[in-house]
């Protein structure tokens, strides 16, 4: 049997607010190496440098079972998301640009949620090959143990170029856009949304994504201070 628009827009809502727990699972282990590299504990082992704390506990089985999950998240998220929007062009015809929507106006990110989605997307596989694939990849697939100083070293190397920085810089700010919209859709969806509610989720949205943003943002300019010696503790030194 056919799933209703509705429900539809319930699996990739719930979907949607699995993900992010998980992005603020990821970010807050990423912003440890920014600590490190304000406590002096740049490249130190797991138990001293936070960074390599938070990669231990990433490699640890509890994160290998949830890594399959994530993954069929992220296949739902996209499926359902490409299947809602082509439901949506076909419903709306040649002319569903015609006639400006009459409601209350739509913000940017509302409306292009669907390219957002792609652009991070392709961010996302751009960081699973500077990362995933030298970590977790080579632990499972090859049994080779990634030493303390490598996850360091992992972050001066994919951030101690300027450009690379701007990249992902660029990828931050699509999620950001992405998530002021998608957190309150995705709760609003599941009706915790009202009249009253509206507006602040609308804020807590945004403050959410903000926090995202400065985090991942710090994160990739800190790496980057470290890699050309602005900040002393580079293991690459």
């Amino acid at each position: 049997m056919a799933l209703s628009s509705i429900t539809k827009k319930l699996i990739m809502s719930i979907s949607g607010l699995f993900l992010i727990l998980f992005l603020l699972l990821h970010t807050t282990i990423n912003f440890f190496a920014v600590v490190d590299a304000f406590k002096g504990t740049w490249g130190a082992p797991a138990g001293e440098g936070w960074y390599a704390s938070g990669c231990w506990f990433m490699a640890t089985p509890v994160i290998d079972i949830m890594v399959p999950i994530l993954a069929l998240g992220f296949f739902v998220h996209i499926a359902y998301a490409c299947i809602l929007t082509y439901g949506n062009m076909k419903a709306r015809g040649p002319q569903r640009y015609a006639v400006a929507h009459k409601g209350k106006a739509e913000s940017w990110a509302s409306k292009n949620m669907f390219v957002l989605g792609l652009i991070v997307l392709g961010f996302v596989v751009f960081h699973m090959s500077h990362f995933w694939a030298e970590m977790q990849y080579v632990e499972w697939f090859k049994g080779q143990h990634v030493a303390p100083e490598s996850v360091y070293a992992l972050m001066e190397i994919t951030f101690g170029k300027w450009w690379m920085v701007a990249i992902y810089i660029v990828w931050f700010a699509a999620l950001w856009f992405h998530l002021t919209h998608g957190f309150w859709s995705a709760l609003q969806t599941i009706g915790l949304s009202n009249k009253i509610w509206e507006k602040r989720l609308e804020i807590a949205g945004k403050a959410l994504a903000t926090l995202f943003f400065v985090c991942l943002t710090a994160t990739a300019i800190v790496a980057w201070c470290v890699a050309n010696g602005y900040i002393a503790g580079s293991v690459l030194a």
